[in-house]
């Protein structure tokens, strides 16, 4: 069984995703403005979390993805999640985030991307990491600006959620 990396930053924890956070998953997840533009429906329970903690475990296990609970410094309840939706040595890989709308605002989104930047080009060793975003969300676009990234491109109809298209904009960092 793999140890998961804990990473920390100034303000904040990144901490592996565990059973005793399904009442802060839900927290997170059942808020509409979270999802918005996130391929996922609000959650109407805590247990709707669980797959979820289920995939990020297995996820992390067999080496495809990883998964950190955002926790303020020195707190065990999370606040949000980021990681990496998928990688591939000496390629790339995918980052995704989300954090309670109550924390927006505050940079922590930020402060803990640029330290999984870090993870991912060390010991990952991923040469590009990617993100997609839909259009509409401004605020995570100024996130991935802020640290560093480049908008690439329109992807046109590239996802495919809730019987609808969506259009994403590519933003990469290179190593």
């Amino acid at each position: 069984m793999k140890n998961f990396p804990t990473l920390h930053t100034e303000r904040l924890d990144l901490i592996e995703i565990e059973q005793h956070h399904l009442n802060d998953f839900y927290t997170i997840f059942s808020d509409p403005q979270v999802t918005r533009y996130y391929n996922l429906v609000p959650f109407t329970s805590p247990e709707d979390g669980q797959k979820y903690i289920d995939l990020f475990q297995k996820g992390f296990q067999d080496g495809l993805y990883i998964r950190w609970g955002i926790a303020l410094k020195g707190n065990s309840n999370i606040i949000g999640t980021i990681g990496f939706n998928n990688y591939q040595l000496n390629h790339r890989s995918n980052v995704g985030y989300d954090l309670a709308a109550a924390f927006w605002g505050n940079g922590y989104v930020t402060e803990a991307l640029k330290e999984i930047i870090k993870y991912g080009f060390q010991q990952l060793k991923v040469n590009r990491i990617e993100a997609e975003v839909m259009p509409e969300n401004i605020a995570s676009a100024r996130v991935l600006e802020k640290a560093g990234f480049q908008k690439e491109g329109l992807l046109r109809d590239w996802i495919f959620w809730n019987d609808k298209h969506f259009d994403v904009f590519m933003y990469s960092l290179l190593l």
